[in-house]
């Protein structure tokens, strides 16, 4: 029985992947997708981007700016905290799921990564649950 100041190691792997690994990774795939796609694949890995660059944003922006209180704390809290945590990372990965699958997409080895990516995320969601 571990105690609740020690957790199992797959918990502490699921907190650092969702909170520091997950969103900056889809920046970076959604990025590389917008460049090389055309099309509708594009329009949907901008949209993913954004979502992904205001997720970080609201994880890590009041923290590296020194905001701990006020409106822009709690709005950040409160849209890193929507769905126990996975509500953004799931967010942000649907227009990168639908670029994969819209007309003018290339370049599927980030198809690939985004799956590893999302897998990892959810069996680490499921075995620290």
């Amino acid at each position: 029985m571990q105690s609740l100041l020690e957790p199992p190691p797959e918990v502490l792997a699921f907190l650092v992947l969702k909170k520091f690994v997950y969103l900056e990774a889809l920046v970076v795939l959604a990025l590389v997708r917008s460049v090389a796609a055309h099309g509708a694949a594009r329009l949907a890995a901008i949209a993913a981007l954004l979502i992904a660059a205001v997720g970080v944003a609201a994880q890590l922006g009041p923290s590296v700016l020194g905001l701990y209180q006020g409106p822009v704390y709690r709005s950040s809290l409160a849209l890193g905290n929507a769905g126990a945590g996975l509500a953004l990372p799931l967010l942000a990965s649907l227009p990168l799921w639908l670029s994969a699958v819209l007309p003018g997409r290339r370049w599927p080895l980030i198809d690939g990564l985004h799956a590893v990516l999302f897998a990892a995320l959810l069996l680490l969601w499921w075995l620290g649950g």
